[in-house]
Order: structure tokens, then sequence, then C-alpha cells
């Protein structure tokens, strides 16, 4: 039904693949949003000059990087000293360099990947960059009615594959969302909503290491990455989802 794809606005929000499929069908521009942790890996990987290729998670990827010859990220617990890159953003500040990387995810880099189908710019953001990447599309004219964005929270997965809405990527798009409040098209109803829990949260930083996700990265050894993700603003990268299939500073 069209009215899933809330029209009539000019920054629209909604949730995972199914949401990102949706909006696909008539924004000029999506936004991906998984702040923990595929887009701020590529937000830094993108800021030393990689080129980041997303692909859905699974041991094809390995397959695929050799095909395109780029390096293939493993999971966090299987890097080791000849493969350090991983889906840690913290790995990737200090891995070595590369051309071109695979980076699997079951979540973010998957819903770029399926985006990518549409045609239309996809962009990564995260807390890191989220000012920076409102401020590109409103310079490009996205937020009309007439070029409308959405922005796409990835969320986790449960056990059967469901989707569980996360509260970091629910910041993450706000944090997107609030330098767009102003566009000329306005807000969806949904983005509004979205926006409203930045609002609400007065400690940012705090609210996604003490969320589920926070939690259980922090708990499985992997702080740091949680300590990267929740550097706000920082970054004035833009990585941008080419027809070449890989992301690349605007």
């Amino acid at each position: 039904m069209a009215v899933f794809a809330q029209p009539g606005a000019g920054a629209r929000f909604d949730w995972g693949l199914s949401g990102a499929a949706e909006l696909g069908r008539v924004c000029a521009a999506l936004v991906v949003v998984d702040v923990l942790s595929f887009t701020t890996a590529v937000e830094v990987a993108v800021s030393r000059g990689m080129r980041v290729h997303p692909f859905p998670w699974g041991e094809q990827a390995a397959d695929y990087a050799r095909r395109i010859g780029a390096v293939a990220a493993v999971g966090r617990r299987k890097t080791n000293p000849e493969h350090p890159w991983s889906l840690s953003p913290a790995a990737l500040r200090t891995a070595p360099v590369v051309a071109d990387l695979v980076l699997p995810s079951p979540n973010g880099s998957a819903i770029s990947a399926a985006a990518s189908a549409t045609g239309v710019p996809v962009v990564a953001a995260c807390l890191r960059n989220a000012p920076a990447v409102g401020r590109w599309l409103r310079a490009q004219g996205y937020g009309s009615t007439d070029a409308p964005v959405g922005v796409v929270a990835a969320g986790e997965r449960w056990p059967d594959g469901s989707l569980r809405p996360g509260v970091e990527d629910q910041l993450g798009a706000a944090s997107v969302l609030d330098a767009l409040a102003r566009v000329p098209g306005g807000l969806s109803v949904e983005a509004a909503v979205a926006l409203a829990a930045l609002a609400s949260t007065p400690d940012v930083p705090a609210a996604v290491r003490g969320c589920v996700s926070g939690r259980e990265l922090v708990e499985g050894g992997f702080a740091e990455d949680v300590a990267v993700a929740v550097e706000l603003g920082v970054s004035d990268v833009v990585p941008v989802l080419l027809r070449q299939g890989y992301f690349a500073a605007a």
C-alpha cells in the first residue's frame, strides 16, 4: 500500500530490510544506520581511504572478495595477526589499509547491498558522522516532497530471524533526522517520533553503552567498539554507495 511509504514527507523513517525496500521504492536517497557496528565500521574504513563493499553475512563473502581482488572482513573473534580486518570499528582503526574491503554483516550490510539495487544513493550513517550526513543530504537537495530521503535503522535479529529494534540504531537515525528536521518537506510522523527519542536521551553515549546491544559487546570483550561508536559528530566523512558496488567518501 502507498501509505506505508509515508507519502508527503521530505524525510521518512523505517526499520530493517523490509522498511528499506518500502522506502527505496519512493525515496530519492536512503540512509542506512547500523551503529553497532556496520555503518560505524564503514565510516572508519572509508575515512582511512578504503573502499567498502557491503555483502550479506555468510561464507560466500570470502569467495566474492577473491573474485574482485578484495580482502574479506571476518567475525570479531576470527581475526589473527595476519588477518586483522573484521566488523570491529576499533580493529579497522589500526588494521593495514587495503584498497577494497568486503564487509559482511547480517543487518546493515545486507540492507545496504539490497538497497543498492534500487539505483538511488545509499549513505552509511552512524553517531560519528550523522551531522555531516545531514548537511550533505541538504546540500544535494534531498528532503523535499519531490526528492524525499528515507532513513533506515537496521536493528538486530532475534534467533528466529525476526527484527529486534535497537536503541543504538534509533538514536543514530534520530541524529540524522535531527540534521534534517528543517528540510522543505518536513518529517513524517514516523520520523518525528523517532527523532523524539533523541530529545528524551540526555546522554546518548551512556544510553548506547547501557542498551542491550552495547552491553552485549562490552560483556563480550569489545568495549572499545562501543567507545568508537559513541564518539558523537567527530567525522565529516559521508560514505556513499557508488554504482560500482562499494562505499566511498562523497
